[in-house]
């Protein structure tokens, strides 16, 4: 939980770095990866996620640049991943400036529920979280590395000497 702007905030960079991490660990190609044939692609859920940082800050009074269309999927992983990098600054500085404390606890309307800006910001966490975990199994998908995010990937623990558990 946190209790001032600051403790998001560290939280948000901690969060941030691990899916840089994912985002630049994409491929041009990865990008066309799916789960199945009507499925969304990897590129179209890590576009989702990236894009949709602005519209949810949005709908609790947070103002920060738009990013570009969420329905124009950029064919480039390294703009993906630019724009996220973009997006988190923007995210840092917009808390910094339009938010207080006492926002925090403050209870605003969020999905059909009363929340506390706490809440809210917790649950942007959790959904990039959510699709960062949707990733990493389409990068696994299409033969590529996964980095280390809360703990080593199985290529992380080849490193270590151990085998990985399973």
């Amino acid at each position: 939980m946190y209790s001032t702007v600051e403790d998001f905030i560290a939280e948000w960079k901690r969060e941030a770095g691990l899916t840089e991490k994912i985002l630049d660990g994409l491929t041009d190609q990865s990008l066309l990866q799916q789960v199945y044939p009507e499925g969304r692609t990897l590129g179209r859920i890590a576009w989702h996620f990236v894009t949709n940082i602005p519209e949810y800050l949005a709908e609790f009074g947070l103002s920060i640049a738009k990013v570009p269309h969420p329905d124009e999927v950029p064919p480039s992983a390294k703009e993906i991943a630019e724009t996220f990098r973009t997006v988190s600054s923007q995210v840092i500085r917009a808390l910094e400036e339009q938010w207080t404390d006492d926002t925090l606890r403050q209870i605003q309307r969020a999905f059909g529920r009363m929340e506390s800006g706490v809440t809210i910001l917790m649950g942007l966490i959790k959904h990039i979280v959510h699709h960062r975990g949707q990733v990493t199994v389409l990068m696994r998908q299409a033969g590529l590395l996964i980095p280390a995010v809360y703990g080593p990937s199985k290529e992380g623990w080849a490193q270590l000497g151990v085998k990985p558990p399973l």
